[in-house]
């Protein structure tokens, strides 16, 4: 899919530099550029934001974009105000001053909706079924656990923590440019444990109440299978969710703990995947998806560093399959 992503960027990027050489570069008889000069540019941004992206973070583009669109358009104001020809006519004569200072608005606010605001998100995995489900849109609050300095993603104003059960968006310890979706169950300094498919925090078992059974299709190499679940309803700090587990399966997948992660000796494995413990080392949390037995989470490869804090999770805006999910608060 990345590569795909690429291609079309490149492709984007090179169509756009043919439409603008080829392209009359003098204003028209109303005043306006041709439409292959405008498209050319549009193209070229939309390529350009594309390569990058497959290179950095959406947010780190955004920035760049927002500085370089910034400063052209600071140019284009101050030539508007102290050159002659242009303060006179009341209009810019250089096509790349004037259309590309145009941008800066919109990917202004786009970069501070996204950045401080809210971020839309979309769910790829049934690993938070049955209360997030493939194809559902999210919105994000980027505020709740303060607001974070861009690209650094240090709190610089204090707002909120993360609470146990909390539904959290957060960039994945293994690769920071894939985001990941979890249910906040430890604290720094908390102590969890799963033994024998019952949770508990600091030695108190979480309650868990049986809500019969489950179904759902998911897509695998060989097809569409179905799948058959225990539903369950937990409550955790004051909170009720619903989880799923599958009868059978053990606690974890053994072959599937990563030999090595930060804090790694915080954490006792079973060998025969009956059950773990991990105590939370400060300035991080421990992550599980609600649909217990198809999940990868902190069981397997550690804890999420308040740094990778990307917001909570608050609102399901779309889904086309199914639009009844729509407006549903995520709890």
């Amino acid at each position: 899919m990345v590569n795909q992503w690429v291609v079309m960027a490149a492709l984007a990027l090179v169509a756009g530099g043919v439409l603008y050489a080829a392209s009359n570069k003098e204003r028209s008889v109303n005043g306006e550029w041709s439409n292959g000069l405008q498209w050319g540019y549009l193209l070229m941004m939309v390529g350009v934001f594309g390569l990058f992206s497959a290179m950095m973070s959406f947010t780190a583009v955004l920035l760049i974009f927002v500085l370089f669109t910034g400063g052209v358009w600071v140019w284009h104001k101050y030539t508007s105000k102290w050159v002659p020809d242009v303060s006179e006519s009341g209009r810019d004569d250089n096509h790349f001053r004037d259309y590309m200072s145009g941008f800066f608005p919109i990917i202004l606010l786009v970069f501070v909706l996204r950045t401080f605001i809210a971020e839309p998100f979309q769910i790829p995995s049934s690993s938070m079924r049955p209360g997030l489900v493939v194809g559902d849109f999210i919105l994000v609050k980027k505020s709740s656990y303060g607001i974070r300095v861009p690209i650094l993603n240090t709190v610089l104003i204090p707002t909120g923590q993360v609470e146990r059960g909390d539904v959290v968006v957060f960039n994945y310890p293994e690769d920071t440019n894939i985001n990941y979706i979890k249910r906040a169950i430890g604290l720094p300094g908390d102590v969890v444990e799963y033994r024998n498919k019952t949770l508990f925090v600091n030695g108190e078992e979480v309650e868990a109440q049986s809500e019969g059974l489950y179904h759902y299709q998911e897509n695998t190499p060989f097809g569409l299978q179905e799948v058959q679940a225990d539903q369950y309803q937990e409550r955790l700090n004051e909170r009720d969710y619903t989880t799923l587990r599958i009868n059978g399966n053990p606690a974890f997948s053994p072959s599937h703990v990563r030999a090595h992660f930060a804090h790694r000796e915080n954490c006792d494995y079973s060998r025969d995947g009956s059950w773990f413990r991990c105590k939370v080392p400060e300035g991080s949390y421990f992550m599980l998806g609600d649909n217990r037995d198809a999940s990868e989470d902190s069981r397997y490869w550690g804890f999420v560093d308040d740094k990778l804090m990307v917001g909570k999770a608050f609102f399901i805006w779309l889904n086309f399959k199914d639009w009844g999910r729509i407006g549903t608060s995520i709890k």
